[in-house]
């Protein structure tokens, strides 16, 4: 898998960055819809955590858990 929660932070917060800079902030609609795709992909994210305790699984991609090392 290509994107991890750990790359969902770091545009969450290069998004808050650009929002905090003065010489050319982030227009606000866009943060927005950051913010918004952000949220949805964490909801997601709790669903898997719920069914992984249903399935009594110890690995997530997504949520980089159980995974060997690299």
């Amino acid at each position: 898998m290509k994107n991890k929660v750990e790359d969902l932070r770091n545009h969450l917060f290069a998004t808050l960055e650009g929002l905090l800079d003065r010489d050319e902030p982030l227009d606000i609609e866009r943060a927005k819809a950051v913010a918004q795709v952000g949220s949805v992909i964490i909801e997601s994210a709790k669903v898997e955590v719920k069914a992984m305790e249903l399935l009594n699984a110890d690995r997530s991609k997504f949520l980089q858990i159980g995974e060997e090392p690299k």
